[in-house]
């Protein structure tokens, strides 16, 4: 069953209570999410996400302007997670105070990766990408 969705003028995609935007950059796609995540609107912004899982691109969800976090958002999460580990993409949760009280296990650990802020998240990603160099420096010899 295809699920209607609109591009806004600002070149988002409403899905109902649930506006989604992405912007392709060098080292990930940053998806931004505003507004409502329910029951009633879940499977078109799932739908949404999906649309961004490029090759191995990493993606940061930027969720910190979420006004209304459901259970039914915590289970978004877990199918998105789901859907990045099927298609090997590395991810990062950006999240609001408010939703990452919920996300936070009892140990205090996050139930997803997580970052504080989007420029945190591109920070993680550029100091693994450093590292991986670093481990595959030693592999590569110069020939002269």
């Amino acid at each position: 069953m295809a699920i209607a969705m609109t591009t806004t003028r600002q070149g988002s995609l409403d899905c109902g209570g649930a506006k989604v935007r992405a912007q392709c950059r060098h080292l990930a796609t940053v998806v931004t999410v505003r507004g409502e995540i329910d029951a009633v609107n879940v499977d078109r912004v799932g739908d949404c996400l999906r649309r961004f899982l490029l090759g191995d691109q990493p993606l940061v969800l930027d969720i910190t302007d979420v006004s209304h976090f459901a259970g039914a958002g915590f289970a978004l999460l877990q199918t998105f997670d789901e859907d990045c580990r099927r298609a090997g993409v590395e991810w990062t949760l950006v999240a609001g105070g408010n939703v990452i009280e919920q996300l936070v296990a009892g140990d205090g650990d996050a139930v997803f990766p997580m970052a504080g802020s989007v420029p945190e998240a591109f920070g993680d990603l550029a100091d693994a990408v450093v590292y991986r160099r670093r481990l595959a420096l030693p592999l590569i010899k110069k020939t002269a």
